[in-house]
């Protein structure tokens, strides 16, 4: 394995607005901490964390996952399916191309459809989740901007949620698997068709499958959002751990991966 592919120098960010951050939803300020805490976890984690200015309002301006998929220096631009999707890309292509000279490459098949949150990288491979959100045309773009990496595609039941939902990376040739039927199944297909093989952690809430793997430590979500998987982490995970709440953001995205883009400049 390239165990530098899980080494980054650089995390991109949404920007939050100061004078933004009370309202009278308890949630939304719930929130606000939430990815507060979140932004000086990853500034102990020996990165560089740049903040973008992508417009719109909290929480949209936080979610950066589904706008690029980074590996080797490249980043695969998919297709905007919004206006705010669309400001996103523009805010993260510059940051990319002039800041960290990574190569853009943009999906241009009209009838590419991809998502982020739909690929897994696991640093020998990548799997791209087929769903209403990502087809095989998207896997294909995927393929061809990392040619040296297979690539495969992963069908993703009917009404599940993203791939990424269920199944990351926890580790060095590690894989955090949630306990559902549907995280089952697509460990299930993946297994029989990995180019490599993988040791699993098994987490019997689906809320602590997605975890991120940074610069040798992983970051789950805190004891009191999964008490049962917490004790599987304690129990499983020999090198350094930091958890962190995110309930509040995990409602409304895939999860600890949804709010940032990891990058190693060259």
């Amino acid at each position: 394995m390239d165990f530098k592919m899980h080494e980054y120098t650089h995390i991109l960010v949404g920007k939050v607005t100061p004078a933004l951050r009370l309202t009278d939803r308890a949630d939304l300020n719930d929130a606000r901490r939430q990815h507060d805490c979140f932004l000086r976890l990853l500034g102990e984690l020996n990165v560089e964390v740049l903040e973008l200015e992508l417009g719109h309002s909290f929480p949209d301006n936080i979610f950066l996952e589904d706008i690029a998929i980074i590996c080797h220096g490249i980043a695969l631009l998919p297709k905007p399916a919004s206006t705010t999707a669309e400001i996103k890309i523009k805010a993260i292509r510059e940051t990319l191309s002039k800041q960290l000279g990574q190569t853009i490459v943009e999906v241009n098949d009209p009838d590419a459809k991809l998502l982020g949150s739909d690929v897994l990288f696991t640093g020998r491979e990548f799997f791209v989740g087929i769903c209403e959100t990502t087809n095989e045309t998207g896997a294909s773009a995927v393929a061809e901007a990392f040619p040296e990496y297979p690539c495969t595609p992963i069908k993703i039941s009917k009404g599940s949620q993203h791939l990424k939902k269920y199944i990351t990376v926890a580790g060095p040739d590690i894989l955090c698997v949630g306990g559902s039927k549907e995280a089952k199944e697509i460990l299930k297909r993946m297994e029989r068709e990995a180019t490599f093989s993988y040791q699993t952690v098994s987490v019997p809430e689906d809320d602590a499958a997605n975890c991120l793997y940074i610069n040798g430590t992983l970051i789950h979500r805190a004891i009191e959002e999964i008490p049962d998987s917490f004790k599987v982490f304690c129990e499983k995970i020999d090198f350094a751990r930091r958890s962190i709440c995110f309930s509040e953001l995990a409602k409304i995205s895939t999860g600890l991966s949804s709010c940032c883009q990891l990058v190693r400049k060259s």
